[in-house]
């Protein structure tokens, strides 16, 4: 990271301040501004990242950042990808088959101290983990950031401990190992209430949490069907070559056009089995059986599938760097 971080960056951190998805009224409202979003953060960042999670708030960031980056002639950054251990193993499919295709460099960002301590004593999911017997950066993070006085916390993701040592220790060195100072992130107004008071470009400059750098956010504005809207009507269509230019929105879990394959298209198959939400295999069921774009969006929670939605608590990470 550049030395006169942020010095060098023009941009406007109070922009989207009060918005919310009704405030860019149409579809293409909302492309227009993610466009122009993601053109000033591949302008203004050095060394931005794009996060990318192989979910779908995530892949449409990430098709913004290659649309954008053709038109005008930018380098695609690399993306970092969050792997906490406990993905359906379709996801990581998804992942490294799309990186493939996309030809990502991808940047693996993981806690690899718990993931040995897991792997060397043959640790299952829920299984407790003895603080002191992580390295002295990891036991610095719960005992001194977290303030966690316990002498063990279970091996799960959707917990305080597990989430921070596994998300946001493992996103935050990679920030600092590749000098990050922007990360183009998919995070949405509508998702949580922690994250309806973000704007497009959102400082996290305390270098006593995390390593300094701004989160660049073009989708904000998106609503859940929104998301699911310009993916079937644009981000499949511009990706798939056999799919109709005009697009075509599936009516069921094996109802795509003649000729086209889940595999096909840059939609997890996770989505086309139920679920809304791909937080991990331990703690996101299906939240109805029809596809995730079929199903009642208005009148149902997006996150009602994982067990952790506590508001409170994503808030606290939030603060302490989690997207």
């Amino acid at each position: 990271m550049a030395t006169d971080f942020p010095d060098y960056l023009n941009v406007d951190y109070s922009d989207g301040e009060g918005e919310d998805p009704a405030d860019y009224p149409s579809i293409n409202h909302k492309l227009e501004k993610a466009i122009e979003v993601t053109k000033e953060g591949l302008e203004q960042y050095e060394s931005p990242v794009v996060m990318w999670t192989g979910g779908k708030d995530s892949t449409l960031t990430l098709y913004f950042v290659k649309e954008v980056a053709d038109r005008f002639d930018f380098e695609v950054p690399p993306v970092v990808f969050i792997d906490h251990y406990q993905h359906f193993d379709e996801l990581m499919d998804y992942v490294d088959h799309w990186a493939d295709e996309w030809d990502l460099d991808v940047i693996w960002a993981r806690n690899e101290d718990v993931g040995e301590y897991v792997d060397e004593n043959g640790l299952d999911p829920g299984d407790d983990i003895p603080i002191d017997g992580l390295s002295e950066h990891n036991q610095h993070h719960v005992r001194d950031i977290l303030e966690y006085e316990e002498d063990t916390f279970p091996f799960l993701l959707d917990t305080y401990v597990g989430n921070h040592l596994l998300k946001t220790v493992a996103l935050n060195d990679a920030i600092e190992e590749h000098d990050v100072d922007g990360i183009l992130s998919g995070i949405r107004w509508d998702e949580q209430e922690s994250r309806a008071d973000e704007t497009f470009f959102s400082p996290r400059h305390d270098p006593d949490i995390y390593p300094p750098h701004d989160r660049v956010q073009p989708i904000l504005q998106f609503a859940e069907p929104d998301v699911w809207e310009a993916f079937w009507n644009f981000v499949v269509p511009d990706t798939v070559e056999e799919y109709p230019d005009d697009g075509y929105v599936p009516q069921g879990q094996d109802d795509l056009p003649e000729g086209v394959e889940k595999r096909d298209v840059p939609v997890s198959p996770k989505y086309f089995a139920g679920f809304r939400s791909l937080g991990s295999e331990v703690s996101t069921d299906k939240s109805a059986e029809e596809p995730a774009w079929l199903q009642d969006m208005e009148n149902t929670t997006e996150r009602a599938g994982r067990a952790q939605d506590k508001e409170d608590l994503m808030e606290r990470l939030r603060d302490l760097g989690y997207m």
